[in-house]
């Protein structure tokens, strides 16, 4: 069987001749000094070329993985070292990214290679427009790289066939799934080598919560930033990013709730018609979706605008997670932010915010106590990619501490 192979260079290759390519890689020092140039020379080029700024995602890569961030990043590994461990690579690691964020291929490398690691990345055969313009000036700098930089890296493209998944997992030391729950199921039935670790990321729900007092007391123009913030949360991905909101908690009285929110979805809705296209088959979509939801949920109001469509549901009682994207959002009214935990699950998470004070944050957090909700940031931060994803510190993840006891060590019994 053949797939095919997009970098170190465009062919077609049959899987032993894919697995004697691979044979030579070598995992680098954590934070390998050619490595981060490399992570350095893409992000310029993503936020240099006129090409990569057409695309809004492509920008927030760049912007995410600059120079500072790419040190910052490296002055929290080096207080990550204890005198007794050594943090190395885990080897080779073997990425799935899902089809309908695809360019998460390069968050993931990013921060494994930096730790240290030999990557080998799969790709859908259908690849977006700004997928295809990442993996042009992706496999660009690589190329022009140094040895070690250029020689850890490979990608490759394939179907649903079960054979390349079985060779490649057969050959890495750590399996990172992003998809849907039957993709993580599908992907999880292929074994891995008895010593080799996954880490999965698969179907979440998030949501967003504003204080419907503190909404009101906004003037005009602040009302209209976030707006903007809440569509940059929302649209870019058609909503179907992991961290994109869907429902949005007016917390408040019920008053305060229906002002804001009569106020707020029309900016959303302007903003989204000037800035995004709305494609027709999303709108045949939505209204479909939102058909079925009025029949199937409580719900109590419909408001339909070009760009979105809102539900808004008496409660959040056995609230359905499942979701079709398009811009179509359910809100609820609460009195307070601590009325939303019993309502959360382990599928939700990320929370969005506005309004509330950090102590109810954290209250949240901790009434929560790991039972749901995974990152709590401010409106217009859930796209932000981070170290900290799903409950994961993903830079210690990528690595292995090797411990070194000294001579005084006591020995386990």
């Amino acid at each position: 069987m053949q797939v095919e192979m997009l970098y170190p260079r465009r062919d077609t290759v049959g899987l032993e001749d894919l697995r004697s390519a691979m044979a030579g890689g070598e995992a680098n020092r954590p934070f390998d000094d050619d490595v981060v140039e490399a992570c350095i020379e893409l992000s310029q080029r993503l936020l240099r070329e006129p090409s990569a700024r057409r695309y809004p995602e492509l920008l927030a890569l760049g912007f995410w993985m600059r120079k500072a961030e790419l040190y910052r990043l490296r002055q929290q590994f080096d207080l990550m070292r204890r005198g007794d461990c050594l943090l190395v690579p885990c080897g080779t690691v073997f990425h799935l990214p899902p089809r309908n964020v695809d360019t998460i291929f390069v968050y993931s490398w990013l921060l494994s290679a930096l730790s240290g690691n030999c990557n080998l990345i799969r790709l859908s055969r259908e690849r977006s427009g700004p997928t295809l313009e990442l993996l042009r000036f992706f496999c660009e700098v690589l190329e022009n790289a140094p040895p070690s930089a250029r020689e850890s890296t490979w990608i490759v493209s394939y179907g649903h066939e079960k054979e390349p998944t079985e060779m490649l997992s057969s050959l890495c030391d750590m399996r990172v799934i992003w998809g849907g729950d039957h993709t993580v199921s599908t992907i999880r039935q292929v074994p891995l080598p008895p010593h080799a670790r996954e880490m999965v990321f698969a179907d979440r729900f998030s949501l967003s919560a504003i204080e419907a007092a503190a909404y009101l007391d906004l003037d005009p123009s602040r009302r209209g930033s976030l707006a903007k913030q809440f569509f940059d949360d929302a649209f870019w991905f058609d909503q179907m990013a992991c961290s994109s909101p869907r429902l949005l908690i007016w917390c408040g009285d019920l008053a305060d709730a229906r002002a804001a929110s009569a106020d707020f979805f029309p900016r959303v809705n302007n903003y989204a018609m000037s800035h995004k296209v709305i494609e027709p088959a999303h709108l045949m979509h939505r209204f479909l979706a939102s058909s079925l939801a009025v029949l199937d949920r409580s719900v109590i109001a419909y408001r339909r605008f070009p760009a979105l469509t809102v539900l808004t549901v008496a409660n959040l009682a056995a609230f359905s997670r499942n979701h079709p994207g398009g811009n179509l959002f359910f809100e609820c009214q609460l009195d307070g932010l601590s009325d939303l935990a019993s309502a959360l699950c382990r599928r939700d998470q990320t929370l969005t915010w506005f309004g509330f004070a950090p102590e109810d944050l954290k209250n949240l957090a901790a009434v929560l106590n790991g039972r749901a909700i995974d990152r709590i940031v401010p409106i217009g931060q859930a796209l932000q990619f981070g170290r900290f994803w799903d409950g994961n510190d993903l830079l210690q993840s990528f690595c292995r501490q090797v411990f070194i006891g000294g001579p005084d060590a006591l020995l386990p019994v």
